[in-house]
This record gives C-alpha cells, sequence and structure tokens, in this order.
C-alpha cells in the first residue's frame, strides 16, 4: 500500500477539483492518503511569489479555467462570491475534525463544498457556525493547538519542498495540481519512467540566466 499526503488549502479551485477527482484517479490501485491543511499564503510568502488572483488578468483566466475543468470532468462548481477570502476559519474546523495535523475525508469534503458549490460567501459568519454545528469538531477550531498544527503543517510542506496547493506527496516525490494526478497515477502503477532517471535529470538541468530582483 502507498501513501500520499494531499497538501491542500481550500481558497484554491484546484484543490477542490484535485480532491473531487482524487478517488477516481486513484481507482483500482492500493493507497492511503492523509490530508494535510496548509496556508497557502504562508507558501506564497515564502517563496516570494504573488497568487493566482492577485494577478488580475490570471484571476480572469483561472476563474473560466477551473469552470472549465469542472464542466468538462463532470464536477460539480460554482465560484463563491468572493474570491480570495480568508481560509483560515475553515482550515482550522477541518483540523479541528482531526488529529495530529491531519484532516479527514469527510471534514474535508464538506468544507470543499461550502466553499465551491452554492456559489455563496465562503467566509460568511452565520455560514461557518452553521458549518460547525453540522462538523462539530472535537476539538475548538480557534483553539492555540489547532492553529499551531496548521503553523507546523505549512512549515513541514516548506520543508519537503512545496510550493503551491494541492501537492501530492509519495515515497519522497512532488506532484503539483488538478493536472498532476494522471502522472501520480502513473507513478503509483509502476510505471518504469520514474526508475528511468529522468525524474532526477530534471533537477540537473543548470538555469541560463536569473531576473534581476
Amino acid at each position: 500500500m502507498k501513501h500520499i499526503t494531499c497538501w491542500f488549502d481550500v481558497i484554491s479551485p484546484f484543490a477542490y477539483l484535485a480532491f473531487e477527482q482524487l478517488p477516481q484517479a486513484l481507482q483500482g490501485l492500493s493507497h492511503r492518503v492523509d490530508y494535510r491543511p496548509v496556508l497557502f499564503a504562508g507558501l506564497l510568502k515564502h517563496h516570494g511569489q504573488l497568487g493566482p488572483a492577485e494577478i488580475e488578468t490570471k484571476r480572469d483566466w483561472t476563474c473560466r479555467q477551473v469552470l472549465w475543468l469542472a464542466h468538462t470532468h463532470g464536477i460539480a462548481m460554482r465560484m463563491p462570491a468572493t474570491h480570495p477570502f480568508n481560509p483560515l476559519p475553515l482550515l482550522r474546523l477541518a483540523l479541528a475534525c482531526g488529529s495530529d495535523g491531519l484532516a479527514n475525508r469527510y471534514a474535508c469534503e464538506t468544507v470543499f463544498r461550502h466553499v465551491w458549490r452554492g456559489g455563496e460567501d465562503a467566509a460568511d459568519a452565520t455560514r461557518l457556525q452553521a458549518l460547525q454545528q453540522h462538523l462539530q469538531p472535537s476539538r475548538d477550531p480557534s483553539a492555540d493547538e489547532v492553529k499551531s498544527q496548521l503553523r507546523a503543517n505549512t512549515a513541514a510542506a516548506l520543508a519537503r519542498g512545496v510550493f503551491g496547493v494541492p501537492t501530492f506527496e509519495v515515497d519522497g516525490k512532488l506532484f503539483w495540481g488538478f493536472d498532476g494526478l494522471p502522472m501520480l497515477r502513473s507513478c503509483l502503477a509502476g510505471d518504469a519512467w520514474f526508475e528511468s532517471g529522468a525524474w532526477e535529470q530534471a533537477r540537473a538541468i543548470p538555469s541560463g540566466t536569473a531576473r534581476p530582483r
């Protein structure tokens, strides 16, 4: 059985699409998935990047692309009333339903669908309260322990080389994005390419130039 770690933030539409598609992508393979919420903004800050929603034209394209991907893959999806939004309460709620920095799949599904189905305000206080009452977390989402776990997950993701969400980690290899799912499946299925040296060769390619900062 292969162990997969899914690093995600519910603010990402690609993370939602990948979450919904993951059972189909891994069908027939022996595996276990650990879901670890992280703060995407923390990854961006560490790497000195802007998020897709922070670049106006890229934001427009991202919205169109994810809705198209949802349409073509038969995944129910409506953009939330505003995006980006503050995902911290939702990430902490998902963590509060689990333990040891993990969130169970049901809690993840419920939180993801709260955001990405219905077209409502994902951060609305009344909706968040109703969501918490529905999930009945075993811990207080606002507890210091839960907050610390989210920070620890984000730090652990960075230590492993994670730069975006969703990222799937298996056997030390990182697979990024919704469009990385076929590659993840091939790796899990034993595709000989992954033992050919091509994975390692990609890292060995030297950089020809660097943009001034």
